[in-house]
């Protein structure tokens, strides 16, 4: 199968890729990944977005605090036992906690970890930022981190927290297209306006990835920590390579978009180095364009610009 001429990593394939990574056990069982925060921005894109074709591998579990997500598991991890399925050499995938209080966001990964320990899950993946690190370039997860507001400072203070834990792994997630300010919060019809950059067309460069890629890599490290391929490391960037302009997005997307007034803070690029990440799950995986990324987008989550 091929999203906006990039090849899928989980296509027919799936069933090979697990085995040469030793995922399947002696009964090939199907093994549960449980994932928090299926009606935040994060879970919303996954859900549209999960590879159907991994049926038979891995079986998602949708955890929500309320009933808004039908057939999810009715679970806040700060009030009471976990009453889903068994988890037992399975995976959580922590996606809750979007949160800028610091204590909140470092109870739910402690509350979630705890819960794997108890389960028997092989792997649990933290969804961290790359808001961590504060403004840079080609920031390798050895980078200084340095938040720049409340959010970073959370999310630093989590990974603190479970630093140490075996099994498990902060994902320093970069923007995920659909969940992210720029194209997922846009209003048709109305300009976005972008922030000038001296000597830059196209405003301020980020580290993006799309939505079907960004729930194919989340799955392929899933298959990776729950199939004895090795460990994964304490900290992994996820973002697609290169860095995109916000200004390339909106003009793959046909959105509107004009440059307001100079900013003398704007911060031109935010850029995420990816290279451990495309060693684990294929330098295919992590490779995009802005056209590619829209089209996974259109695709995967019914956008439309």
């Amino acid at each position: 199968m091929d999203i906006g001429g990039r090849r899928n990593i989980l296509g027919p394939q799936a069933a090979s890729i697990a085995e040469d990574e030793g995922f399947y056990s002696v009964e090939r069982a199907e093994r549960p990944i449980l994932i928090t925060g299926a009606s935040g921005r994060l879970g919303r894109v996954l859900r549209a977005a999960w590879p159907a074709r991994l049926a038979g591998l891995a079986r998602p579990l949708w955890q929500s605090r309320g009933g808004a997500v039908p057939g999810a598991v009715v679970w806040d991890p700060l009030a009471g036992p976990y009453p889903g399925p068994a988890l037992a050499g399975g995976a959580i995938l922590h996606l809750a906690g979007g949160r800028i209080d610091a204590a909140a966001t470092v109870a739910l990964a402690r509350a979630v970890c705890d819960l794997a320990r108890r389960q028997g899950a092989a792997l649990v993946l933290l969804a961290s930022s790359s808001a961590v690190y504060g403004p840079g370039e080609d920031l390798a997860e050895e980078a200084p981190l340095r938040p720049a507001g409340d959010y970073g400072a959370a999310k630093r203070a989590m990974e603190a927290a479970v630093a140490g834990r075996p099994g498990v792994t902060c994902l320093r997630i970069g923007n995920v297209l659909g969940a992210d300010a720029l194209i997922g919060a846009a209003v048709p019809g109305r300009p976005v306006t972008l922030d000038p950059v001296p000597g830059h067309e196209g405003g301020p460069v980020r580290s993006y990835i799309g939505p079907l890629a960004f729930a194919e890599v989340l799955a392929r490290l899933c298959l990776r920590g729950i199939g004895g391929a090795g460990a994964l490391p304490p900290v992994l960037n996820l973002a697609a390579a290169p860095p995109v302009a916000m200004g390339a997005l909106l003009d793959a997307a046909g959105l509107p978009w004009a440059y307001g007034p100079p900013n003398p803070g704007v911060v031109a690029r935010v850029t995420l180095d990816v290279a451990r990440l495309a060693a684990l799950v294929g330098a295919e995986a992590t490779a995009a364009t802005p056209a590619g990324m829209v089209a996974e987008w259109r695709r995967g989550t019914g956008g439309a610009a």
